[in-house]
Order: structure tokens, then C-alpha cells, then sequence
């Protein structure tokens, strides 16, 4: 959402327009943690500077929007309950600076474990890895900062979503490392059938009838596509479970992100499909039942 062409203010206006989004932000409920990060993405100021306000006396700053476009995307937050990520379009997540827009889910920090189950798990950190349903390529980008050694193939059906996750591959270094595909799920990795070390994937998960439910930042803004995972939320990470042994190698890692309260009946779906052993189910941060990991017999 960032215009890339550089636009100069004055301290003096910056600091007057922090001063009115942070006054803005305790009316709406908005965190005012949020003024500043997005400051920092836009305007290249460092939380010195800001915390101290001595940015104020600069003559000029470059921006990357002009305070006119950075108060009408504010409002926008304020209003319309549009994710300041969107806003500065980049997220933090593990060391990476990752690109995003509304055509991908903002990469959430409990999806980080994702990547340290996986290195915990592998017993074959080269070969072929899949991240399905890459999004912004944010789990295909931390395997393959991780297994140095793999090749890491990145599936996603929006094509929208999969020029981003191109993108911050590019921009990470890591484009060589990882290939991209248009398509569902397994589909488009059907020539590399049981050739696989590993499998990731943070599926859509969201009952369709809870996704009403969900903050306005989410059901409004972030792609439903990636969110609504059927009647029960499980219908993703049931096909996943069924079409995975045939891609994996003997001893393969299955691994998936879900819902919290999902994990007992996620458990019975890989016992019942009866190619997996050693299944297990992992917090996250918060201590949710949130990750779930098998092996292919």
C-alpha cells in the first residue's frame, strides 16, 4: 500500500501529525504502540528519536507517503479497522521483514513455532520441502533460512498472494531457494510423489459461521480464501491428512497450524488415516493446543 517514491516533510509536521494520531488512537481503542511502529516503517525514524520527539526540530524527513496519504490511511485505521500492517505494508516476523497486502493473512508470531517444530522434527533437513498455502510466503521463507540444504517448493492458490510471496523471497535473498506454484494444496507437486522430508502448512482453519465473530481488522480486510476452513474449520486440514502419505518419504514430518479447541479431533483424523505415527500436538506461546505433528509410516 506504500508508495515507494520518497516524500519530504518537515519535523515540525510529523510530529504535529503523531501528536493528532495518538490522540486518535486512545479515542478509538486503537494501540498507540501502532503509531509509532508504522512511523518507523514510513518515515525511517528510529524509537529514539521518536521517544524522545527530537525528530521534531529536522528540517526535513523523507516519507514514503505524504502526510495527506498517511492521515487518509490512518482514518482508514481508525474507522475502517484497516491492519497497519496493510497500512506500511511490511510485518515483522522471526528476523524477516516480510511484504504484505489484503491479498495475503498478515503472518501472525505463534505461526514463528511453525518453523522451530520443524527443525526439531526433521531427521532430513535437505531433500524436498513443501510450504502449502504459502501466502506471503512467510513459512517457505523461515524453512528455507533454516535447511540450508532443501529445496523448499511453495504452493499457493491466489495467484495475487503468490506474487508477494515472491517478492519478499526476492527481496530476502532466498528466491533460488524456493520454488513457486499456482494451484491447490499437493496439486501442483504431483511429479515429486513421495519425495518429500517435510510438510508445512497453515491451512484456513475458521469455521465459515465464527468468521463474523473475528476482530473487524480480520473479517473485513484479511482474505477470506486463507481463513475459512468449512463448516467446522476442518475441511483444509482433512484433505491434508488424507492426500499428504502419497507426497511424503517413510519418516516425512507432517506439521500444520490450527485452531485452538481443534487438536483432539485432529489427532483422531490422522489415527484413523493410518499412515502417520508419533503424532503429537504442541502449544504455542500462550499455551493454545495449536500445532500438530506426525510422522509417515
Amino acid at each position: 500500500m506504500v508508495d515507494k517514491q520518497p516524500k519530504v516533510v518537515s519535523g515540525l509536521q510529523l510530529w504535529q501529525w503523531r501528536d493528532r494520531a495518538i490522540k486518535a488512537a486512545i479515542a478509538t481503542d486503537v494501540p498507540l504502540a501502532e503509531v509509532d511502529w508504522l512511523l518507523l516503517e514510513v518515515a525511517g525514524l528510529d524509537r529514539l528519536a521518536l521517544r524522545l520527539e527530537s525528530f521534531k526540530t529536522l528540517p526535513q524527513i523523507q516519507m514514503q507517503l505524504s502526510i495527506e496519504e498517511l492521515d487518509h490511511l490512518w482514518q482508514r485505521r481508525l474507522n475502517d479497522r484497516l491492519p497497519v500492517q496493510y497500512i506500511a505494508g511490511v510485518t515483522p516476523w522471526r528476523q524477516f521483514k516480510i511484504a504484505v497486502s489484503s491479498a495475503v493473512l498478515i503472518p501472525r508470531p505463534e505461526t514463528e513455532c511453525l518453523i522451530d517444530l520443524a527443525v526439531a522434527a526433521a531427521s532430513n533437513a535437505s531433500g524436498h520441502w513443501a510450504d502449502l498455502g504459502t501466502g506471503s510466503g512467510a513459512i517457505a521463507l523461515g524453512l528455507a533460512d533454516v535447511f540450508p540444504e532443501a529445496t523448499i517448493h511453495a504452493v499457493d492458490y491466489s495467484q495475487e498472494a503468490l506474487a508477494i510471496a515472491q517478492t519478499n523471497a526476492h527481496n530476502l535473498g532466498l528466491a533460488n531457494r524456493i520454488r513457486f506454484y499456482q494451484g491447490s494444496w499437493w496439486e501442483p507437486l504431483a511429479s515429486l510423489k513421495g519425495q518429500f522430508s517435510g510438510m508445512v502448512s497453515n491451512p484456513p482453519y475458521i469455521p465459515t459461521n465464527t468468521l463474523s465473530t473475528l476482530q473487524p481488522e480480520v473479517v473485513n480486510h484479511e482474505p477470506h480464501l486463507a481463513l475459512n476452513g468449512g463448516v467446522d474449520g476442518l475441511n483444509s486440514i482433512r484433505h491434508l491428512i488424507e492426500v499428504s502419505p502419497s507426497y511424503l518419504q517413510p519418516g516425512g514430518v507432517w506439521l500444520i497450524e490450527m485452531m485452538a479447541g481443534q487438536a483432539d479431533v485432529v489427532r483422531e483424523l490422522l489415527q484413523n488415516q493410518g499412515s502417520y505415527y508419533n503424532i503429537q500436538i504442541h502449544a504455542d506461546l500462550a499455551g493454545i493446543e495449536r500445532f500438530a505433528l506426525a510422522y509417515k509410516s
